[in-house]
Parts: C-alpha cells; sequence; structure tokens
C-alpha cells in the first residue's frame, strides 16, 4: 500500500527499506554486528569470517548486500580487505528511523517516551 509522503520522505522510507532489507538474514545481521563490535578499526574478511561464523562466497554474498545498503564499508589495505560497519549515525538513523514517530497518533494518555 503507497503512502501519501513528500518526495523526500518518499526517499528516506525507500533508503530504509532497502537497509531493513539488507537485515533480513540471520547471518547478514551477524556480520553487521561482528563489525560493530569491532570498532571503528574493523576487521579483515578472514578474521570476521571466524568470528561472525560465516566464511567464503557465502561472506562475500553477505558482504555485497550490506554494502549496497550503505551498512559496511570496504578499504583495501595492501594485500588484505579490511571491512567496517557503517558510521554510527547511519545504524542510529535506521534506528530512530522507527522511533522518530513513536505514538505520534496515540491518543495523549496513551503516548510513551523514547528514553523509557
Amino acid at each position: 500500500m503507497k503512502m501519501n509522503l513528500p518526495p523526500e520522505a518518499d526517499l528516506d522510507l525507500t533508503l530504509m527499506a532497502a537497509r531493513f532489507a539488507a537485515l533480513g538474514s540471520e547471518q547478514r545481521l551477524a556480520v553487521l554486528r561482528t563489525l560493530v563490535r569491532a570498532g571503528p578499526e574493523g576487521a579483515s574478511i578472514g578474521d570476521l569470517g571466524a568470528r561472525a561464523g560465516v566464511t567464503g562466497s557465502t561472506l562475500t554474498h553477505h558482504l555485497k548486500i550490506l554494502a549496497q545498503a550503505g551498512l559496511v564499508r570496504q578499504v583495501r589495505q595492501g594485500r588484505q580487505i579490511i571491512c567496517m560497519g557503517a558510521e554510527l549515525g547511519v545504524i542510529e538513523r535506521l534506528s530512530g528511523f522507527l522511533f522518530d514517530q513513536c505514538c505520534a497518533d496515540a491518543p495523549e494518555g496513551h503516548r510513551h517516551d523514547r528514553h523509557d
């Protein structure tokens, strides 16, 4: 069902849907979570695979999907490829997308503070 949204909100909705879709796999979620845990230094593909329990062409496939969604970056350092989670702000915006309108249409007495 298509909602009537301003064009910029429609683009944001499309981007967020793509990002949530990229996380629609236990293995991709495990990979991203592993990269978030690794911090800004990231992890080599071999280390990432060992830590996340996903290796080889399966890991490559999942990294490609996460990178296309803007959730993972890959940087070549010499002979290694280092994978990093997206900037923390990207992940915060993803979770904030769900909560920024929290209870906006609920009756006044049923609204909740986001920080409960």
